[in-house]
């Protein structure tokens, strides 16, 4: 990355944190971590709000049916210095926006017809939310990941051959849909990598009972970073909702909202910064890969007593494979390889994921890091890994 061309770039940095105490230091003394000047998201805005000369209005079109949503418009930056990548690969298509709102119908509980929340109003409610915890911040348009379609057709072309089909005639939804909304006027490097804060969500149907009556319907949501030099995504616990039961896009709004302003960015920065601090051995790295792949085929008792690892075996060779080949993220010249290098080779891995369990494991990259990085310091728990 060019450092020159981003420290003269307009963009708001977060405060650097690399002076500040290591976060285990801020844990042994009480009163140190009660003075430490902790940042939220909600100080993200005590900014002047940015130069929009170059930013045009928010591409999504407001859900008719939602007043707030009527009045609110988005800057929308289209500018990036990288390149784009996926943030996620494995079956999935990216589609804009306006294709989910107007080629896709909408699945319904089908003993009592309720329809589910839409995949577009998911968007939405996500993007409002956004809008009210950073009103003085531009935010991207939405890179939107789908997979698994469902085919249909319309009830006039029920005794068509599928060649004889006209595209008003077919019907299609997605099973499953994951998103991102880009804030790239939050920023903070580490390790030379340029991060910026991220929100999305996952939204997959399959994890629904269509056959039933409406019930509580389940959404994922996140608020962290994206690496832009890889896009990988950094997501930590208090930033995840693994599991949002909501009946309603209300609901959804105020606990994606509630999310957002409980969100700890500065706490999260730290305890990244910290991984690159600390170095694994080309033996120590050779050691965690072997043991990751034995964790997959050991005795279900053995592995109650072992810190979990929702890798499997392809993403692990991924990792063996980009150890070597990877140019952001392999060993140095002498073979070692520091934590974080090794937290973004989990998170490169993890795009193959398919979409239900992309977020998931996204967050155990980050906890069984952490986890590798304390047994460095002395802390047992995941000792097994590198035994």
């Amino acid at each position: 990355m060019d450092n020159q061309n981003f420290n003269n770039s307009s963009n708001m940095k977060l405060q650097n944190v690399k002076t500040r105490k290591p976060i285990s230091d801020l844990f042994l003394r009480n009163e140190d971590f009660q003075n430490a000047e902790i940042f939220y998201p909600s100080k993200m805005n005590d900014f002047k709000e940015p130069d929009t000369k170059n930013l045009v209005q928010a591409f999504f079109v407001p859900n008719s049916n939602d007043s707030r949503e009527n009045n609110i418009h988005s800057k929308v930056d289209k500018s990036s210095n990288y390149q784009s990548n996926p943030f996620i690969l494995a079956n999935t298509l990216e589609v804009p926006l306006h294709h989910l709102k107007n080629d896709c119908i909408i699945p319904v509980f089908s003993k009592d017809n309720e329809k589910t929340i839409a995949h577009q109003e998911f968007i939405e409610c996500i993007i409002n939310a956004t809008q009210e915890a950073f009103p003085y911040q531009t935010i991207s348009e939405p890179e939107i990941r789908v997979s698994h379609q469902i085919k249909g057709r319309t009830p006039e072309a029920i005794y068509l051959n599928v060649k004889d089909l006209l595209e008003h005639q077919k019907t299609i939804y997605y099973e499953r849909m994951a998103f991102i909304i880009k804030i790239p006027s939050i920023t903070d490097i580490i390790s030379g990598n340029e991060l910026s804060l991220c929100i999305g969500g996952v939204r997959s149907y399959n994890l629904e009972n269509l056959y039933n009556k409406k019930s509580l319907e389940k959404f994922k949501f996140f608020i962290g970073f994206q690496n832009k030099v890889c896009c990988n995504l950094c997501v930590s616990t208090d930033g995840f909702l693994a599991e949002l039961k909501v009946s309603n896009t209300q609901d959804l709004y105020s606990k994606v909202l509630e999310t957002i302003q409980n969100y700890n960015a500065e706490l999260h920065l730290m305890e990244m910064k910290e991984l690159s601090q600390e170095y694994l051995s080309e033996h120590q790295f050779a050691q965690l890969i072997g043991r990751s792949r034995l964790y997959q085929h050991l005795p279900k008792l053995e592995r109650e007593n072992i810190p979990n690892l929702s890798f499997n075996d392809s993403h692990i060779n991924t990792m063996a494979k980009d150890y070597y080949e990877d140019k952001n993220f392999c060993r140095l010249d002498n073979g070692s390889i520091n934590l974080w290098d090794v937290y973004n080779l989990f998170t490169q891995a993890n795009k193959s994921s398919y979409i239900d369990t992309f977020l998931d494991r996204n967050l155990n990259a980050f906890e069984f890091s952490k986890g590798i990085q304390k047994t460095l310091n002395g802390n047992s728990d995941y000792r097994w890994f590198l035994s």
